[in-house]
């Protein structure tokens, strides 16, 4: 040690040598991505020389104009029954939530019968829906009907096809709205009643807007699953969907499977935008969550003291990306 003046004392000498990290090596990894893209590789090639797969039916058919009418007939179903579950699912759970026992009976009723039962028996009734009601009457109960809809003149097999799947999603969005909301602390909604709001503000106000981080990403899976439900249709019967208008393709030409791998395409490449936009969302929706800053909110501090933003590069980013001093 030596002293300094002002009676204090420093370390001498040199400083310590820099330590050699050397990364652990991991030969398990290497022999697992050796096996895994060997696999691969034998399944593209199995694929690739295989006759039944037929890959000049499947290239003719990929953009067949009635297989994109078909997709777009999907599309709508997906988004048309979404809807309907959504806006119902939020109904419902608010209904289950309620301190009103007959919302309350009443909607755990609902999610019993719709969670119950499968959802292509379901869809089989909504089939055979005209049979069951010929005539639908619109009107003052027990006094006057105003319209009469005669249910068999009409072919709304598109129509019966939306409400057989909206409404039985909206038994599972109940749950799922329902989770969120009780994923809110119970902080909040005293909060909310302290300042004088009803039971109907606090959920609209401020429980529902913060459970949206805990709704948004089973909502999407749903979103996706629905997307693939849409084959069951069929039931109903509608076959102007996607995998309806591949099969009955391939009932005329005798060729099912390039057809079926047509329809997987267009599955697949409407699900990868959904899951693309269901990134964004949540990443919308999970501002706040968390204690690290984006750019843009260290850029905004830096602003309000006044003070040059420097931003530096990361390590694993490469020499020529962006960076230095921010103004």
């Amino acid at each position: 040690m030596e002293k300094v003046p002002g009676g204090s004392t420093t370390a001498t000498g040199s400083d310590p040598e820099p330590i050699k990290a050397i990364p652990l090596r991991r030969p398990g990894r290497w022999i697992a991505a050796l096996v895994v893209g060997l696999l691969l590789a034998l399944f593209v090639n199995g694929a690739r020389t295989n006759e039944a797969y037929r890959w000049d039916i499947y290239v003719r058919y990929l953009f067949d104009a009635r297989i994109s009418a078909a997709a777009w007939n999907t599309i709508q179903l997906t988004i048309l029954s979404m809807t309907i579950a959504i806006v119902l699912g939020v109904l419902l759970a608010v209904m289950r939530l309620s301190p009103n026992p007959v919302l309350k009976a009443s909607s755990w009723g609902y999610l019993w019968i719709f969670r119950g039962t499968p959802v292509y028996v379901q869809l089989v009734f909504w089939g055979l829906f005209p049979s069951i009601y010929k005539q639908l009457d619109l009107g003052i109960p027990f006094v006057h009907q105003f319209v009469h809809i005669d249910l068999q003149g009409i072919n709304a097999a598109f129509l019966f096809a939306v409400i057989g799947l909206g409404l039985n999603e909206a038994a599972y969005m109940a749950e799922i709205v329902r989770a969120g909301v009780n994923s809110v602390a119970e902080g909040q909604t005293e909060a909310s009643v302290a300042l004088g709001m009803t039971w109907s503000q606090t959920m609209r106000r401020t429980v529902l807007p913060q459970a949206m981080r805990v709704i948004i990403p089973p909502t999407g899976n749903e979103l996706i699953s629905m997307l693939k439900t849409t084959s069951l249709v069929t039931a109903v019967p509608y076959s102007l969907e996607l995998y309806g208008r591949a099969r009955d393709i391939s009932g005329a030409n005798f060729q099912p499977i390039p057809l079926l791998m047509v329809a997987a395409t267009w599955y697949l490449a409407i699900t990868s935008l959904l899951m693309i936009g269901q990134f964004y969302l949540e990443r919308y929706y999970s501002k706040g969550a968390t204690r690290k800053l984006t750019a843009r909110q260290l850029q905004a501090l830096a602003d309000a003291q006044g003070k040059p933003l420097v931003i530096e590069p990361a390590p694993e980013t490469l020499p020529d990306t962006p960076g230095g001093e921010r103004k």
